[in-house]
């Protein structure tokens, strides 16, 4: 019985097992088993992680489908959580991967992997100015980098962040000191005037202007003044992109002619309120100095020197020979002048987030940055960044408002030591005598350390802020207008205390002087546009018409003031007993425009876009003041061609041109009117005054045709990406100062030059996606090949410039001697004669050509990711030749290159005597002799980071990170920095290394 029992209940629980199963292996029963959980008609909590495999994926967004007005985004750690009803899908998008279409299906936890999608990049759209276009539809030449590019280079200066990054982009450092500025050329050299090819800024749809803020009487060791574009903080930057060609840059207009660049801030995102912290430490110290002879070299020189000169009993202010300096001190003064460490720290801060109609984002920065001269020196610069966009319940209205400030203070030496470390000799004094006191030596040297006396202190003040308002009547008829305002202001002094001078000299305060400069730059913007969009058919076209109404006034003021009481009192202008206006003026730039854009693109094959504008400048005169300008780029995307769609190989194929025109203002103000400046002499109690420029009512706009053919194309799914183009730009009508003869009372004319300059070249852009799975690889590549050509200049042998140019060379050419060889018996240096006169001299043999625009450069990029670490290097290379700059005639006292040590005493010494020697010397200092290879790689910059695995923490991202920048460089230039080039006598860019931690919450 008991048995049975037991048997009968066993079997029980087993049919009702059975039941269980057939019934949950039921989705229809399922479906019911599931209601009491999730409901249809109520909302329920629905959350997940989302990942592509190996880490979580921030910033992704998440939508339920055919609900627009719901959207939210995953946080650091990948997670989200949203609302929805148990048969609502999911529709989750990131850039770069493949939109995952995801039922719930009464879930409540959904875990979704993303699939890397690398021909997503065609979609991404692209900041083209006054439009946005996407990637595989624009018409024009436009290179891009973005914030992944940017924050993983310790720099401050955004122009930095370019370097070898984007094709046609010629970007070279004019000096390592802190805020010093930096050279920018798009696609070489458009106007004979050297400070008339920089392009138009555009930040957040503000013109920036790119002026210099300075005076050369106050500017500190930076060989130019301080770089405007050092106001805004790399760490704020979205993406910047640079407009190329005429179809990208012709709806600028004049502004247009040297490129466009556009610099695009980071924007507030809907979400959970996100915090981020980024701070790092870094120092840095000079790349590469010159090899300089030690003591026993020098010495050996010198001595020989006097011996080819017939001295043998040495003058008494051969100090460093006659046995007043000690002959067996060596001092290497490169690494006792500017071998110092830069300590540089960084710290940024962030608060964004908000909701699907309103989104946030401000963040702060503070960085201060010594440098590597002996002394208490500091660059700090703290920043603050907002943004903030609104769109109404109904989407049709939408603002957006921008606004950055920073504030810089910058106390440099007003003297760069650099070239005197490269010439003092080996064996000169200690730079502090025993009471610690600046050494003079008795009188027999000039301390270096005594030019650090002489302090230049800069304090700007600058304020971008824009506002963009619109309003949709009707779905595809939209009125946009932007405000925009700038202010600028620039204190900068340089004093020049007596205490900078040696002792002996028996001066004091009274000799004190300080020079400063005043410049503030304010200016207001307005630019109401309209946009239409309409369908036909397989037929998409959008018009654009709009204006700009701009103002801008600048007010400069130097002041020299000398004589004070005492040096306490040097910044108190108002102390000094001798006080003098330099300048004090004010200038007003105004501009106007009207332009179009008409684009037509049928069935994503054929695209066709036409842009125009109508400029008016304040900087011409009367009949002159306006001009038009347009362009017409044309593109066929022939992949998208029935025959070659279903291809296996192309991915992606397209050919664009564009033709057009742009002008080009960039002269300053009034420089075609009579103008006058003060006298500075008194007369009976006034000023008189005294004509400075001469009126010229034929003083026209600069105008710049511009021609460009590309070619794109992907293969295997866009995981191999090149672009190749040409282009050809013709500058006529250029804007110069002419010369004019000292009878005239003037030195110039400014005016219209009827002489053409052509840049024509080749750009190569290839991108691979090497490695997709646990490991990503990816690489870009970029070269460019520029030439320069003066194609056409009337009466050039009979003008001033007849030995600066040539019809049919570049303009950055320089007429030099040919250097033949030393003559062994003479030791002397000889040329060529080239007019064959028996005579060697600047104006007859000074024919041979030395072209020092680089042939070519680019760069190349890498970036690696494995799980939670990621590692990203970037080399530039640059193929160019330039001069070694030569340091003195061998054997006076100055110290030479390593390579000037001859110990076959056949090198041309001496100690100043030999008039012949020191003539033939400085001639080939201007010879093709002294031109060398100055080619280089060099590993601009390397990042590693790393993601900590923190388990444990909710919503805790913290990151790990190592940057470098200029740490390595490859090149025969025996000179120092191959980057300086001919400016070399200033501090060449500085090696960084920095650590860091990013905490994201």
């Amino acid at each position: 019985m008991k048995n049975s029992s037991f048997y009968n209940t066993a079997s029980a629980l087993c049919y009702i097992i059975l039941i269980g199963i057939i019934l949950s292996s039921s989705p229809a029963l399922a479906k019911k088993r599931l209601r009491p959980q999730l409901s249809e008609r109520q909302q329920n909590q629905i959350s997940g992680i989302i990942t592509d495999g190996r880490a979580p994926l921030p910033g992704v967004t998440i939508a339920i489908k055919n609900q627009i007005n719901y959207v939210v985004l995953s946080d650091f750690d990948g997670k989200y959580s949203l609302l929805a009803k148990a048969n609502d899908t999911l529709v989750v998008s990131y850039i770069g991967y493949k939109t995952a279409i995801i039922p719930i299906n009464y879930r409540k936890n959904i875990h979704i992997q993303l699939q890397e999608d690398i021909t997503s990049l065609q979609e991404v759209r692209i900041n083209a100015g006054y439009y946005s276009v996407k990637e595989k539809e624009r018409t024009g030449s436009i290179a891009r980098i973005t914030s992944k590019d940017i924050e993983t280079q310790p720099v401050t200066n955004v122009l930095a962040t370019m370097q070898g990054r984007m094709a046609g982009v010629d970007i070279v450092q004019d000096s390592g000191s802190p805020g010093g500025s930096f050279s920018i050329k798009i696609r070489g050299q458009n106007s004979l005037r050297a400070d008339g090819n920089q392009p138009l800024y555009i930040i957040d749809g503000v013109p920036y202007s790119s002026e210099t803020i300075g005076s050369t009487a106050t500017s500190g060791t930076a060989p130019t003044m301080t770089s405007p574009l050092n106001s805004i903080n790399p760490s704020d930057v979205e993406s910047i992109e640079v407009l190329k060609d005429a179809d990208a840059t012709a709806i600028y207009g004049s502004r247009g002619a040297n490129g466009v660049v556009l610099i695009t801030t980071k924007k507030g995102k809907a979400g959970v309120t996100q915090f981020s912290v980024n701070s790092s430490s870094s120092f840095g110290t000079v790349t590469d100095t010159p090899k300089l002879m030690n003591t026993q070299q020098y010495l050996a020189m010198r001595k020989q020197a006097f011996a080819n000169d017939g001295v043998t009993v040495y003058p008494s202010s051969a100090y460093d020979i006659n046995g007043t300096w000690s002959p067996n001190r060596y001092t290497d003064w490169q690494d006792k002048l500017i071998g110092g460490t830069a300590r540089i720290y960084n710290l940024q801060a962030s608060v964004s987030g908000g909701s699907l109609r309103t989104q946030y984002l401000l963040s702060g920065n503070y960085r201060t940055e010594t440098t590597v001269f002996p002394g208490d020196f500091k660059y700090s610069k703290g920043s603050a960044h907002f943004n903030m966009n609104h769109m109404s319940d109904d989407e049709r209205f939408k603002m957006t408002f921008s606004g950055n400030y920073t504030s810089q203070n910058n106390n440099q030496p007003s003297v760069d030591l650099t070239p005197v470390s490269r010439i003092l000799p080996p064996n000169a004094p200690e730079l502090y005598d025993a009471n610690g006191n600046l050494n003079w030596e008795n009188g027999t040297w000039t301390n270096p350390l005594a030019g650090l006396e002489s302090e230049f202190e800069s304090r700007i003040n600058d304020l971008v802020a824009n506002v963009v308002l619109s309003y949709r009547f009707v779905p595809n008829l939209e009125f946009k207008s932007s405000f925009g305002f700038t202010d600028l202001d620039n204190n900068e002094n340089r004093t020049q205390p007596f205490t900078m001078y040696d002792p002996s000299f028996g001066l004091d305060s009274k000799t004190s002087s300080i020079t400063t400069n005043l410049t503030t730059r304010s200016s207001w913007i307005v630019e109401p546009q309209l946009n239409y969009t309409a369908g036909i058919g397989k037929g998409h076209f959008e018009v654009l018409l709009g204006s700009t109404l701009q103002n801008q006034r600048t007010e400069r003021l130097y002041q020299f003031g000398s004589g004070f009481a005492s040096n306490s009192l040097i910044h108190d202008l108002a102390s000094a007993t001798i006080k003098n206006i330099r300048l004090n003026d004010a200038t007003v730039y105004k501009y106007a425009a009207l332009f179009a854009r008409l684009n037509y693109n049928w069935d994503t094959r054929y695209m066709l876009n036409l842009t125009g504008r109508r400029d008016g400048s304040s900087r011409f005169g009367p009949g002159k003041q306006f001009a038009t300008f347009g362009a017409v780029g044309a593109a066929w995307l022939f992949s998208n061609e029935a025959f070659l769609k279903d291809s296996k190989v192309l991915s992606f194929g397209k050919l664009r041109a564009s033709y057009g025109s742009t002008g080009n203002d960039q002269i300053g103000d009034y420089q075609f009117l009579d103008t006058y400046v003060s006298t500075g002499n008194n007369y009976q109690g006034i000023v008189g005054l005294q004509p400075a420029r001469l009126f010229n009512p034929e003083f026209g706009w600069e105008s710049n045709q511009k021609f460009e053919m590309a070619l794109e194309t992907g293969f295997f799914k866009d995981r191999i990406f090149l672009t190749t183009a040409y282009y050809s730009n013709r500058s006529s009508n250029q804007l110069v100062g002419m010369p004019l003869p000292g009878s005239t009372g003037f030195s110039t004319l400014y005016g219209n030059l009827d002489a053409t300059v052509q840049n024509s070249g080749f750009e190569l852009t290839l991108r691979t996606i090497n490695l997709t799975q646990q490991l990503k690889w990816s690489t870009n590549f970029n070269i460019s090949l520029n030439r320069n050509k003066l194609l056409s200049y009337p009466g050039l042998e009979s003008s001033t410039y007849a030995n600066t140019y040539v019809v049919g060379e570049p303009t950055s050419i320089m007429k030099v001697y040919h250097y033949t060889g030393m003559n062994l018996t003479t030791a002397v240096y000889e040329f060529e004669d080239m007019n064959r006169d028996g005579l060697i001299t600047s104006l007859g043999d000074k024919q041979t050509l030395v072209n020092l625009t680089p042939s070519y450069f680019g760069g190349l990029e890498n970036q690696l990711r494995y799980k939670g670490a990621q590692l990203d290097f970037l080399f530039q290379f640059v193929k160019q030749q330039a001069f070694a700059p030569q340091p003195g005639v061998p054997g006076v006292m100055q110290n030479q290159p390593e390579s000037v040590n001859n110990p076959n005493a056949q090198q041309p010494y001496t100690a100043g005597k030999n008039g012949n020697v020191v003539t033939a010397y400085f001639r080939y200092a201007t010879s093709d002799g002294a031109v060398e290879d100055a080619s280089y790689i060099r590993l601009k910059n390397i990042s590693l980071t790393y993601d900590l695995p923190l388990k444990f923490s909710k919503g805790l991202r913290c990151q790990l990170y190592w940057q470098g920048q200029n740490l390595l460089t490859f090149t025969n230039y025996s000179y120092g920095d191959p980057e300086f080039k001919m400016s070399n006598n200033y501090l060449p860019p500085l090696k960084v290394n920095a650590i860091g931690v990013k905490l994201s919450f």
